[in-house]
């Protein structure tokens, strides 16, 4: 008898440690709702980019040489005629010496030809000699005056070359680079001072190959200088025709043509007022801060509060562009439509916690 109450104990025991414990009850999780209704579409692409002059000059010597002085200095204001930098003249000296005893030849080589000619001609007018004698000394003559006129023009070209051993401002600028030292050989050519000349400014910046077909030369601009504080209106001077090789990114230039314009080198903020946008502002829109939105699939969803049953359901939505930190809707509930209307407000939930 006690064996089969010890047996019928144990199989309760056994019973009891293989049936499993009925699952906690899932807590109920808190979420933030946000009503969901129209608002102005206040964003714009935005770019930062540079205060350059509009004109600006990469100086280098006309002639090739060893660099002996260098008088200018990166930020220093330079006037037209200053000279610059200056390269060893000693061989061109020289070369100009050499010209001018080449010119002193050639005259006297001259001055004895038409010395000559002379003297055949008053023969010739005694019928001392024949004509083609006189025809001859007639051609010695031209010849000493053909290469008078050579030497003069080579000893001109040997000045210049000589003169082009120092390098001279051809525009009033402050200095923005220097590119050449004291002791360098430089080629003739080769850039040496960069000078940004007084006058109109421009600002610089690039724009990716999907927007640079939005902004057409001519556009008004709004430019923002950080530092200042302060708003320009300028307009779109110039759009590169090729990008970058090294970005990728196509070069835009702003005119602020009369108006103060900010210091060189300035950074600053553009935002293109252009006319291929697919949402201009203050057109009414439907936005959803970006911590609502998940990823379904492929697809981008939110959650919607359904208020009769107080329970949420996923909707799927399509993403038009992002206005700051927030997402606007193309379609979905509340989204405007190509007809210009849109359905009634939702509730958008989000986990708690979250925050744009």
């Amino acid at each position: 008898m006690k064996k089969s109450v010890f047996a019928l104990a144990s199989a309760a025991v056994l019973l009891a440690a293989c049936s499993q414990s009925a699952p906690p009850e899932e807590p109920v999780r808190a979420v933030k709702v946000i009503t969901v209704g129209t608002a102005a579409f206040s964003s714009a692409h935005e770019y930062a980019g540079e205060v350059r002059a509009q004109v600006e000059s990469r100086l280098g010597f006309r002639v090739g040489g060893k660099i002996i002085k260098r008088q200018a200095e990166l930020g220093q204001r330079v006037k037209a005629g200053q000279v610059l930098a200056q390269l060893d003249p000693q061989d061109y000296k020289l070369a100009a010496d050499a010209a001018r005893a080449q010119v002193t030849a050639a005259q006297t080589n001259r001055d004895l030809a038409a010395a000559d000619f002379k003297r055949y001609k008053e023969l010739k007018d005694q019928n001392f000699i024949s004509g083609a004698e006189l025809e001859r000394r007639e051609a010695t003559l031209k010849a000493a005056q053909s290469q008078l006129v050579q030497a003069q023009s080579q000893s001109a070209v040997q000045g210049n070359q000589a003169n082009y051993a120092a390098l001279v401002a051809d525009v009033s600028g402050v200095v923005t680079a220097v590119e050449a030292e004291v002791g360098q050989v430089v080629a003739a050519g080769t850039p040496v001072v960069r000078i940004a000349a007084d006058g109109v400014r421009d600002v610089v910046f690039s724009v990716p190959e999907d927007r640079v077909a939005a902004i057409k030369v001519g556009a008004p601009v709004k430019v923002r200088v950080w530092a200042q504080n302060t708003e320009l209106s300028g307009k779109v001077r110039e759009v590169a025709a090729s990008s970058d090789p090294v970005t990728r990114t196509y070069p835009v230039k702003v005119s602020l043509d009369g108006q103060e314009p900010p210091v060189l080198g300035a950074t600053v903020s553009v935002l293109p007022q252009s006319q291929g946008d697919a949402l201009a502002q203050g057109t009414q829109v439907i936005k959803l801060p970006t911590t609502a939105l998940r990823q379904e699939g492929k697809s981008t969803a939110v959650w919607v509060l359904d208020k009769a049953s107080m329970t949420l359901k996923s909707q799927v939505i399509q993403i038009a562009t992002a206005d700051g930190n927030e997402a606007v809707v193309a379609a979905g509930p509340g989204a405007r439509h190509a007809g210009g209307q849109r359905r009634g407000a939702c509730a958008v939930a989000r986990p708690e916690g979250q925050y744009l």
